[in-house]
Protein backbone atom coordinates (compact mmCIF):
# COMPACT_ATOMS: atom_id res chain seq x y z
CA UNK A 1 0.00 0.00 0.00
CA UNK A 2 1.28 3.61 -0.96
CA UNK A 3 1.62 5.62 2.09
CA UNK A 4 -0.12 9.37 1.99
CA UNK A 5 0.52 12.03 0.13
CA UNK A 6 -0.08 13.99 3.43
CA UNK A 7 0.68 13.05 7.10
CA UNK A 8 0.36 15.01 10.22
CA UNK A 9 1.23 12.48 13.42
CA UNK A 10 1.11 13.58 17.00
CA UNK A 11 0.96 17.58 15.64
CA UNK A 12 1.03 19.96 18.34
CA UNK A 13 1.09 23.69 19.37
CA UNK A 14 1.16 25.70 22.54
CA UNK A 15 0.06 29.17 22.65
CA UNK A 16 1.74 30.22 26.27
CA UNK A 17 -1.06 27.92 28.55
CA UNK A 18 -3.41 27.27 25.68
CA UNK A 19 -3.13 24.00 23.59
CA UNK A 20 -4.30 25.47 19.96
CA UNK A 21 -3.79 22.02 18.02
CA UNK A 22 -3.58 18.92 20.57
CA UNK A 23 -1.66 15.75 19.10
CA UNK A 24 -3.47 15.65 15.87
CA UNK A 25 -3.10 12.76 13.72
CA UNK A 26 -4.30 12.55 10.54
CA UNK A 27 -3.58 11.94 6.22
CA UNK A 28 -4.58 12.73 2.85
CA UNK A 29 -3.96 10.45 -0.03
CA UNK A 30 -3.16 11.12 -3.39
CA UNK A 31 -6.60 12.31 -4.95
CA UNK A 32 -8.59 12.49 -1.54
CA UNK A 33 -10.81 15.30 -0.25
CA UNK A 34 -10.98 15.47 3.33
CA UNK A 35 -12.82 18.14 5.00
CA UNK A 36 -11.57 19.41 8.86
CA UNK A 37 -15.03 20.34 10.83
CA UNK A 38 -15.64 22.13 13.87
CA UNK A 39 -16.69 24.79 15.96
CA UNK A 40 -14.90 28.01 15.95
CA UNK A 41 -11.78 27.93 17.87
CA UNK A 42 -11.41 24.49 17.79
CA UNK A 43 -7.72 24.44 16.17
CA UNK A 44 -8.50 24.17 12.44
CA UNK A 45 -6.77 27.41 11.13
CA UNK A 46 -3.94 26.66 13.29
CA UNK A 47 -3.47 22.83 12.25
CA UNK A 48 -3.68 24.32 8.44
CA UNK A 49 -0.98 26.90 9.75
CA UNK A 50 1.17 24.28 10.95
CA UNK A 51 1.15 22.18 7.57
CA UNK A 52 1.98 25.37 5.50
CA UNK A 53 4.93 26.11 7.59
CA UNK A 54 3.03 29.24 9.44
CA UNK A 55 3.68 28.16 12.48
CA UNK A 56 6.48 26.03 14.03
CA UNK A 57 4.77 22.84 16.16
CA UNK A 58 5.89 22.31 19.41
CA UNK A 59 5.31 18.65 18.83
CA UNK A 60 4.70 16.26 16.29
CA UNK A 61 5.70 15.74 12.15
CA UNK A 62 4.45 16.31 8.95
CA UNK A 63 4.99 14.34 6.49
CA UNK A 64 4.65 15.52 2.31
CA UNK A 65 5.24 13.22 0.11
CA UNK A 66 7.67 10.87 2.27
CA UNK A 67 9.40 14.12 2.65
CA UNK A 68 9.35 15.55 6.98
CA UNK A 69 8.64 18.56 6.05
CA UNK A 70 8.36 20.24 9.77
CA UNK A 71 8.64 23.53 10.55
CA UNK A 72 10.45 24.56 7.11
CA UNK A 73 9.50 28.01 5.35
CA UNK A 74 6.72 28.81 4.11
CA UNK A 75 7.30 28.96 0.68
CA UNK A 76 9.67 26.34 0.54
CA UNK A 77 6.56 24.01 1.66
CA UNK A 78 4.47 25.51 -1.46
CA UNK A 79 7.17 25.00 -3.79
CA UNK A 80 6.79 21.36 -2.41
CA UNK A 81 3.60 20.68 -3.59
CA UNK A 82 1.11 22.51 -0.62
CA UNK A 83 -1.12 24.84 -1.94
CA UNK A 84 -3.53 27.22 0.55
CA UNK A 85 -6.32 29.72 0.61
CA UNK A 86 -6.87 32.16 3.70
CA UNK A 87 -10.17 32.84 5.45
CA UNK A 88 -9.65 36.64 4.82
CA UNK A 89 -9.47 36.87 0.90
CA UNK A 90 -6.33 39.81 0.72
CA UNK A 91 -6.05 40.22 -3.48
CA UNK A 92 -3.58 42.73 -4.80
CA UNK A 93 -6.26 45.16 -5.02
CA UNK A 94 -4.84 47.32 -8.02
CA UNK A 95 -3.43 44.87 -9.92
CA UNK A 96 -5.96 42.98 -12.55
CA UNK A 97 -7.25 39.60 -12.26
CA UNK A 98 -4.49 38.14 -14.23
CA UNK A 99 -1.77 39.76 -12.79
CA UNK A 100 -2.56 38.13 -9.09
CA UNK A 101 -2.69 34.91 -10.64
CA UNK A 102 0.94 35.43 -12.70
CA UNK A 103 2.20 36.15 -8.77
CA UNK A 104 1.57 32.21 -7.94
CA UNK A 105 2.77 31.19 -11.53
CA UNK A 106 6.80 32.94 -10.91
CA UNK A 107 6.88 30.47 -7.86
CA UNK A 108 8.22 27.87 -10.37
CA UNK A 109 9.07 29.90 -13.04
CA UNK A 110 11.11 33.45 -13.59
CA UNK A 111 9.41 33.77 -16.98
CA UNK A 112 6.75 35.97 -17.71
CA UNK A 113 5.21 34.06 -20.56
CA UNK A 114 5.53 30.80 -18.79
CA UNK A 115 3.50 32.31 -15.38
CA UNK A 116 0.85 34.10 -17.98
CA UNK A 117 0.71 30.80 -19.58
CA UNK A 118 -0.10 28.76 -16.06
CA UNK A 119 -2.58 31.73 -14.89
CA UNK A 120 -4.58 31.53 -17.79
CA UNK A 121 -4.88 28.07 -17.91
CA UNK A 122 -5.83 28.52 -13.81
CA UNK A 123 -8.43 31.51 -14.66
CA UNK A 124 -10.24 29.33 -17.24
CA UNK A 125 -10.28 26.10 -14.02
CA UNK A 126 -12.34 28.54 -11.83
CA UNK A 127 -14.22 30.35 -14.48
CA UNK A 128 -12.93 33.77 -13.90
CA UNK A 129 -11.98 34.84 -17.59
CA UNK A 130 -14.90 37.21 -18.11
CA UNK A 131 -12.92 39.02 -15.24
CA UNK A 132 -9.42 38.60 -16.16
CA UNK A 133 -8.70 41.96 -16.68
CA UNK A 134 -10.65 43.28 -14.24
CA UNK A 135 -8.70 45.12 -11.21
CA UNK A 136 -9.47 42.66 -7.97
CA UNK A 137 -10.85 45.27 -5.97
CA UNK A 138 -13.52 45.27 -8.37
CA UNK A 139 -14.52 41.91 -7.59
CA UNK A 140 -17.76 40.29 -5.53
CA UNK A 141 -16.95 38.48 -2.54
CA UNK A 142 -17.71 35.55 -4.67
CA UNK A 143 -14.97 35.90 -7.63
CA UNK A 144 -12.73 37.26 -4.53
CA UNK A 145 -12.99 33.97 -2.95
CA UNK A 146 -12.38 32.11 -6.31
CA UNK A 147 -9.43 34.58 -6.79
CA UNK A 148 -7.96 33.28 -3.85
CA UNK A 149 -8.27 30.06 -5.04
CA UNK A 150 -6.78 30.55 -8.26
CA UNK A 151 -3.74 32.06 -6.83
CA UNK A 152 -3.12 28.80 -4.62
CA UNK A 153 -3.69 26.73 -7.99
CA UNK A 154 -1.06 28.98 -9.91
CA UNK A 155 1.84 27.61 -7.67
CA UNK A 156 1.02 24.04 -8.89
CA UNK A 157 -0.09 22.37 -5.84
CA UNK A 158 -0.77 18.09 -5.33
CA UNK A 159 -3.00 19.49 -2.66
CA UNK A 160 -4.88 22.51 -1.87
CA UNK A 161 -6.07 24.06 1.56
CA UNK A 162 -9.03 25.65 1.60
CA UNK A 163 -9.66 27.81 4.30
CA UNK A 164 -13.30 28.42 4.11
CA UNK A 165 -13.76 29.15 0.53
CA UNK A 166 -17.61 28.96 0.91
CA UNK A 167 -18.16 31.54 3.57
CA UNK A 168 -20.10 34.74 3.01
CA UNK A 169 -21.75 33.31 -0.52
CA UNK A 170 -25.30 32.71 -1.19
CA UNK A 171 -26.79 29.58 -1.87
CA UNK A 172 -26.54 29.45 -5.64
CA UNK A 173 -22.83 30.90 -5.25
CA UNK A 174 -21.72 28.19 -2.93
CA UNK A 175 -23.52 25.56 -5.56
CA UNK A 176 -21.24 27.02 -8.61
CA UNK A 177 -17.91 26.68 -6.27
CA UNK A 178 -18.78 23.30 -5.12
CA UNK A 179 -18.74 21.90 -8.63
CA UNK A 180 -15.28 24.53 -8.79
CA UNK A 181 -13.82 22.53 -6.59
CA UNK A 182 -15.28 19.24 -7.20
CA UNK A 183 -13.53 19.92 -11.09
CA UNK A 184 -10.28 20.63 -9.35
CA UNK A 185 -10.15 17.59 -7.29
CA UNK A 186 -10.94 15.52 -10.08
CA UNK A 187 -8.10 17.25 -12.23
CA UNK A 188 -5.55 14.99 -9.68
CA UNK A 189 -5.29 17.66 -6.79
CA UNK A 190 -5.82 16.42 -3.55
CA UNK A 191 -8.16 18.68 -1.18
CA UNK A 192 -8.03 19.31 2.61
CA UNK A 193 -10.70 21.84 3.26
CA UNK A 194 -12.00 23.87 6.53
CA UNK A 195 -15.65 24.65 5.87
CA UNK A 196 -18.86 25.56 8.57
CA UNK A 197 -21.30 24.73 5.02
CA UNK A 198 -21.53 21.28 6.02
CA UNK A 199 -23.59 20.16 3.38
CA UNK A 200 -21.00 21.40 1.04
CA UNK A 201 -18.42 19.61 3.06
CA UNK A 202 -20.45 16.11 3.04
CA UNK A 203 -20.90 17.12 -1.02
CA UNK A 204 -17.09 17.13 -1.89
CA UNK A 205 -15.74 15.18 0.72
CA UNK A 206 -15.22 11.57 0.97
CA UNK A 207 -13.70 12.00 4.95
CA UNK A 208 -14.02 13.99 7.37
CA UNK A 209 -12.35 14.77 10.65
CA UNK A 210 -13.50 16.42 13.53
CA UNK A 211 -11.81 18.67 15.92
CA UNK A 212 -13.16 20.42 19.38
CA UNK A 213 -10.46 22.14 21.22
CA UNK A 214 -7.81 21.10 19.47
CA UNK A 215 -8.24 17.48 19.85
CA UNK A 216 -9.81 15.21 17.03
CA UNK A 217 -12.86 13.87 18.26
CA UNK A 218 -13.64 11.53 15.47
CA UNK A 219 -13.62 11.13 11.53
CA UNK A 220 -14.81 8.73 8.94
CA UNK A 221 -17.32 9.33 6.58
CA UNK A 222 -20.12 12.47 6.26
CA UNK A 223 -22.62 10.00 6.98
CA UNK A 224 -20.53 8.14 10.40
CA UNK A 225 -19.47 11.53 11.46
CA UNK A 226 -22.74 13.61 11.64
CA UNK A 227 -24.63 10.70 13.27
CA UNK A 228 -21.93 10.27 16.02
CA UNK A 229 -23.76 11.79 19.14
CA UNK A 230 -20.29 13.16 20.15
CA UNK A 231 -19.69 15.45 17.12
CA UNK A 232 -23.80 16.37 17.10
CA UNK A 233 -22.87 18.20 21.00
CA UNK A 234 -19.80 19.84 19.99
CA UNK A 235 -20.18 21.36 16.61
CA UNK A 236 -24.19 20.46 15.08
CA UNK A 237 -25.61 21.33 18.10
CA UNK A 238 -29.74 20.40 18.78
CA UNK A 239 -30.92 22.49 15.46
CA UNK A 240 -29.02 19.83 13.46
CA UNK A 241 -30.38 16.87 15.41
CA UNK A 242 -34.04 18.27 15.78
CA UNK A 243 -33.85 18.73 12.06
CA UNK A 244 -33.08 15.40 11.15
CA UNK A 245 -34.93 13.39 13.68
Amino acid sequence: MSSPLLEVKELTINFGGLIAVNRLDMKVNTGEAIGLIGPNGAGKTSAFNLISGVYKPTHGQVTFNGENITGLPPYIINRKGIGRTFQVVKPFGSMTVLENVMVGGFVHTSKRSQAREIAMQVIEQVDLKRKINSLAKSLTLADRKRLEVAKALATQPKILLLDEVLAGLNPTEIEESVKMIKNINSSGISILMIEHVLQATMAICNHIVVLDYGKKIAEGTPQEVTSNPEVIKAYLGDDYEAVNN
